[in-house]
């Protein structure tokens, strides 16, 4: 069951796009070691405009993501793939669909 997630909002430095889609893209594997991420998606909504929205169970599964592997990793190549800070919010699920789970 998924209670809490993150949407987080990132912008691409101009001529940047691409190194960022790649990022997010190669962020997949490293959320896979964390057991209690149970959802995680990257999404591309426009040209330069990124998105991560990512569910867990509860605020601890949720605290143990933002400092794990993608959020290290994305403060630590932010300041050269980012044209401005990461907008993070905290989100409480109503209602999810998962497979094999109810």
């Amino acid at each position: 069951m998924v209670n809490v997630g993150l949407w987080v909002r990132v912008q691409a430095k101009p001529g940047r796009e691409r190194d960022l889609a790649e990022f997010l893209t190669g962020a997949r594997s490293v959320v896979e070691d964390e057991p209690e991420t149970v959802a995680w998606f990257a999404v591309q909504l426009d040209e330069s405009t990124f998105a991560i929205f990512d569910a867990f169970p509860d605020d601890a599964g949720r605290r143990a993501h933002l400092v794990g592997g993608v959020g290290k990793a994305l403060a630590d190549k932010g300041p050269e793939l980012l044209r401005e800070p990461p907008s993070i919010v905290y989100v409480d699920v109503l209602a999810s669909k998962l497979p094999g789970r109810a």
